[in-house]
């Protein structure tokens, strides 16, 4: 059955309904106002320093409660502004095991000025684990840069470097690359998507299309930590007037699990049977050998700008560089003559 929506929400909404109980719930994100922010516009470092109490955000970085910081960047890369913003920890993981947990960053949207930050309120940090360890958020944002070639249905990303100043013991900065994710609100204005949640939904719910991808995109890249119910590191979207026999599609974040960053930290669970992060495991729906063959199709012809993305990125050491295509290229080995690559994808798929 082909779906007409001519654009109508209310379509969508019971289309998604019909899938659950009536003591379900649906979340739905709606779409913000015409302003853009031109943060994400670029790929140029960003510089950026941020003052706070950095010992009582240690202290209390369990708690989620913000405090104040001040954030100081440069205008149009001459101008200094310096505003005051409100910073609380997030994550869970990462608050117990690292000395820096990510963060949260409260802009108070409507109190901008006119730059990069305007038309943002809450968006998200990605920072370093311990001191000394930025090449593996580097990593990190290299692979939404990588997921980004695939389609405009991504995440954006910009990478900063953040001299972060204790305002309780005044010394030398802590400087490390950082790197902040466009928010939901932000990608579904830019792409006239509507985030949907339901812990209902499952990858048959998810065009074929966007679901082989994202599967065979986590796999190449070692990642395991996804999953469609209850939308685990990943935002599922509607697109109001498209005709599809499938309700959404999918946005992934959170890849520092993966093996192609390799964080010191990433280690699957003993549920799973791998043992390391850099083994693979398919966790995608299982389909037929040539809707397999179509998907991966697009992998191998993208295969040397996924390897571009890495070369020219200015920050990254040569030895991060040499391993992420090294791993990369145990993915690609297997577009070999025997099919090898299909057959682990159907030999490990998930018959739901």
């Amino acid at each position: 059955m082909k779906i007409k929506t001519a654009g109508c929400f209310v379509v969508f909404f019971f289309l998604f309904s019909s899938l659950l109980s009536q003591n379900d719930t649906i979340e739905l994100g709606g779409i913000i106002g015409e302003k853009r922010s031109g943060l994400f516009d670029s790929d140029e470092l960003l510089e950026l320093t941020l003052r706070f109490d950095l010992t009582q955000f240690n202290r209390t970085k369990q708690l989620n409660d913000y405090q104040e910081a001040v954030m100081t960047y440069y205008l149009n890369g001459k101008d200094t502004v310096s505003r005051t913003v409100r910073i609380r920890a997030r994550g869970k993981f990462r608050r117990d095991f690292c000395d820096f947990p990510p963060i949260r960053l409260n802009l108070k949207k409507g109190e901008t000025p006119e730059d990069e930050f305007s038309n943002i309120d809450k968006i998200k940090l990605v920072t370093h684990c311990k001191a000394g360890n930025s090449e593996y958020v580097i990593r990190e944002y290299l692979t939404y840069k990588i997921f980004a070639l695939f389609t405009d249905i991504s995440f954006r990303v910009r990478l900063l470097r953040i001299n972060y100043i204790n305002t309780r013991r005044p010394g030398k900065p802590v400087t490390e690359y950082a790197f902040l994710i466009e928010p939901v609100e932000l990608l579904t204005e830019r792409t006239n998507t509507i985030e949907v949640k339901s812990e209902k939904l499952s990858q048959r719910q998810i065009r074929p299309e966007y679901i082989d991808r994202l599967a065979i995109f986590n796999y190449m890249i070692g990642n395991y930590d996804w999953a469609v119910p209850g939308q685990q590191n990943l935002v599922v979207l509607l697109q109001p007037g498209v005709d599809s026999e499938q309700f959404g599609i999918v946005a992934p974040y959170d890849f520092d699990y993966s093996g192609l960053v390799n964080a010191p930290y990433a280690l699957p669970p003993e549920t799973l049977p791998i043992k390391s992060v850099r083994q693979r495991m398919f966790r995608g729906i299982c389909r037929d050998e040539e809707s397999y063959r179509k998907a991966l199709n697009e992998f191998l012809e993208k295969q040397n700008a996924i390897y571009e993305v890495i070369d020219k990125c200015p920050y990254l050491k040569d030895g991060s560089k040499k391993d992420m295509k090294n791993y990369l290229g145990t993915f690609f080995r297997d577009f070999d003559k025997r099919n090898t690559i299909v057959n682990k994808l159907l030999n490990e798929c998930q018959k739901l």
